[in-house]
């Protein structure tokens, strides 16, 4: 079994199937999607209540634009997302607002699409399509590139590579990306911070036998990113102690 399918099931073996996104309907995933850049998800959520029972894609691509501003505000950067969301909206709209004919067309077409629509970037447009639409298209956020850096995993450098490399080592099922995704954002928050912490981490045992495969090729015995991160840490768990080395 490869890397980031043993990743994959230790996750599941701890969280199971989080049934990801937090949504009611896919426009309020595609509206989630453009909200929660740059904020956190409590923020979203209320700039998401104040719609109140209003809330549809026809009211977003009707209502005055200082209007949506007004609501969107917990948001934060709320001019710039009311113009993102009428965009997004103004695309969906393109398909009559229905769902099952966006789901009829190919994926690609429809991310080229979303790509081109102001304020949607790669890893809004893959959440849309994956979470909204249900298509096979892996999510990169910052937690995945932290679990590559830190494992390591060679995913290679940028969005594309790291997506490539997950869609290439896991079955085509929009079901594992979404679950995949899900769990690595949970687990980054509640262990894989900027600050890790390895104790009780589902994925320590694992990383400590990869990290221990990569010393046994590496003579100078270098920390990996996870012990740069936090030297005190790795000391305590991984029982080097008695050796003084120095991390970069």
């Amino acid at each position: 079994m490869n890397q980031i399918a043993l990743i994959y099931d230790t996750l599941l073996a701890r969280y199971g199937d989080l049934d990801w996104w937090p949504a009611k309907t896919p426009y309020e995933v595609i509206v989630g999607a453009v909200l929660t850049q740059n904020t956190a998800w409590s923020n979203v959520e209320k700039a998401l209540a104040n719609f109140g029972e209003s809330f549809s894609p026809e009211t977003v691509a009707n209502i005055d634009m200082a209007k949506l501003a007004g609501i969107i505000r917990p948001a934060g950067f709320f001019n710039q997302k009311s113009v993102y969301l009428k965009a997004v909206t103004e695309w969906y709209n393109s398909y009559g607002f229905d769902v099952a004919t966006v789901q009829n067309e190919p994926l690609k077409k429809l991310r080229a699409e979303l790509l081109a629509v102001k304020g949607v970037g790669k890893e809004t447009a893959d959440s849309i399509l994956l979470y909204a639409f249900g298509f096979p298209t892996f999510v990169v956020d910052a937690y995945t590139v932290r679990l590559c850096e830190r494992f390591p995993i060679n995913a290679g450098k940028g969005y594309d590579s790291v997506k490539a490399c997950f869609e290439a080592n896991l079955p085509r099922d929009e079901r594992i990306y979404n679950n995949l995704h899900a769990m690595i954002v949970i687990n980054g928050k509640d262990y894989c911070r900027k600050k890790p912490v390895c104790g009780g981490c589902p994925l320590f045992d694992l990383y400590r036998k990869y990290r221990s495969k990569n010393e046994d090729k590496n003579q100078n015995n270098q920390y990996s990113l996870c012990c740069r991160d936090n030297a005190d840490v790795c000391n305590r768990f991984f029982f080097l102690q008695k050796r003084r080395t120095t991390c970069e």
